[in-house]
């Protein structure tokens, strides 16, 4: 008998210490009731946050996926997949255009400016994405500019960029794991969906994504990204630190978790007290603090860089700290300290309401936002047919359960903000591109023929001989007439 079809949209996250997969239903109240969790360590294939072994990178999403599919017991067909990592930063770019007097801006004109930026050569990079800024119409700025009379446009744009060489290893990585990728999303814009307000994001804030090897900084303003960033820096290097204190990295993070402070007071700190590293060893607290409060002052203030001066005084929604970074003690003060801000928040779970029995989801920590910001933002169903208890397929004589049909490919500014055309969707586009051109130089060709036979007809009645028929015809046609 055949097993009832699922439903299930599954999104995976790979992060510079883990790689997280995670299965979930939307339910018709805007919830999300998780159906499985799974991770594995990345430390041996993934640094910050950009793959640089293929080979365990795939062998890595290949267990991942059985782990899912046996916990689901049914197949996992397709997947979204969240891109981050010290490859992507930004760049503003602006494209201008002189119109006749008294035009009146259309979607086509704003399209030009879409593509024309779209085709900016950045060295060793490509764009992944675009956020729009405003418009400069005249002398104003419009966040919509068709339908307004101008003389002059000029289209600000957010260029996302992503060096080629990462992106070509991500999409590498679903093929040898022969695993399809239904949806690519970047991942900061995914995470702030689901941590952020919308009235953060429309007065303006600062999002602060803390993770083990990175720190990916994004500033909102009037809803629109206005700067993305990645830092080199997380909370690994704060583990690394406290290991030059003579002990191994485990030992370093275990300390770190249970007496690491972002900030303290030196009325609070206690000359003679020892921090124990086991029952033999001890440090000097001071020089603990000391070392910890270094590395976390060094991060916020790379944080602070990140923030463009032009936005710095109008961040009224301040700053909002994520991931397993910003668990640390006295974060808040911290970065109120050091960044001058008043209002730092820690967001440590999505808005979206999320319904599970997985205690790590339930510890509400902030580590898996980005991979439930990902699942929330999926919306194409992953599931096909369904295992029985020994992992063999129900209807095995049956071929695999139909799933959506593949979309057509989508120019890049058809896209949302956030999401990114797969490299199938790429080279589809691509060659359609191709086509369109070879179409477009045939109809020249035939255009520039039809002209050139035009002009030798032209030529042909212009000739001397032409010319001396025709007189001698009108000649003739004149007696006729006086006859």
């Amino acid at each position: 008998m055949a097993a009832e079809q699922k439903e299930f949209i599954v999104a995976i996250e790979l992060g510079s210490s883990k790689v997280t997969a995670i299965a979930g239903q939307k339910k018709t109240d805007g919830s999300i009731s998780v159906l499985a969790l799974v991770r594995e360590d990345s430390t041996s294939f993934i640094r910050k946050g950009r793959v640089y072994n293929i080979d365990k990178t795939a062998q890595c999403l290949q267990s991942i996926i059985k782990k899912l599919e046996a916990q689901l017991k049914n197949r996992v067909v397709q997947v979204f997949v969240g891109v981050g990592g010290q490859s992507l930063r930004s760049v503003l770019n602006s494209i201008s255009r002189d119109l006749p007097s008294d035009s009146i801006v259309t979607q086509e004109m704003v399209v030009e400016l879409m593509d024309e930026n779209l085709t900016l050569e950045y060295p060793d990079q490509k764009i992944l994405d675009v956020a729009e800024q405003e418009y400069r119409i005249d002398s104003q700025l419009q966040m919509d500019p068709v339908g307004i009379r101008a003389s002059h446009l000029e289209g600000n744009f957010l260029n996302i960029l992503v060096r080629k060489a990462f992106f070509e290893n991500l999409n590498r990585c679903f093929e040898m794991a022969n695993i399809k990728v239904a949806e690519l999303y970047l991942a900061p814009l995914a995470l702030a969906n689901a941590v952020l307000t919308e009235a953060e994001k429309r007065s303006g804030c600062a999002l602060v994504d803390i993770g083990a090897d990175t720190t990916t900084v994004s500033v909102f303003w009037k809803n629109v990204l206005r700067h993305l960033a990645v830092i080199p820096l997380g909370s690994n290097n704060v583990t690394k630190d406290i290991a030059s204190l003579q002990m191994e990295e485990s030992e370093a993070e275990q300390m770190k978790l249970k007496y690491a402070s972002a900030y303290t007071d030196n009325n609070e700190i206690d000359p003679t007290l020892k921090y124990s590293i086991d029952a033999e060893r001890q440090v000097d607290s001071r020089r603990f603090i000391e070392i910890v409060e270094g590395r976390m002052q060094e991060i916020i203030e790379n944080v602070s860089y990140q923030i463009p001066s032009e936005y710095s005084d109008k961040l009224l929604g301040g700053i909002i700290l994520t991931g397993g970074g910003a668990n640390m003690k006295n974060i808040e003060k911290a970065f109120s300290i050091n960044t001058r801000s008043e209002r730092i928040r820690v967001a440590k779970f999505v808005t979206t309401t999320i319904n599970t029995n997985n205690d790590q989801l339930k510890a509400r920590n902030g580590m898996y936002n980005t991979v439930l910001g990902l699942l929330a933002k999926g919306d194409i169903n992953c599931a096909g047919r369904g295992l029985d208890e020994q992992g063999s397929l129900f209807d095995e004589d049956k071929d695999e359960a139909p799933i959506v049909p593949d979309r057509k490919p989508r120019q890049a500014h058809e896209t949302q903000t956030g999401t990114i055309r797969t490299q199938q969707e790429e080279q589809q586009a691509a060659e359609l591109a191709r086509l369109k051109k070879e179409e477009e130089e045939r109809l020249e060709r035939e255009r520039l023929e039809r002209e050139a036979e035009e002009a030798r007809r032209q030529k042909k009645e212009n000739s001397r001989w032409n010319r001396f028929k025709r007189t001698i015809k009108k000649f003739g046609s004149d007696i006729i007439a006086e006859e």
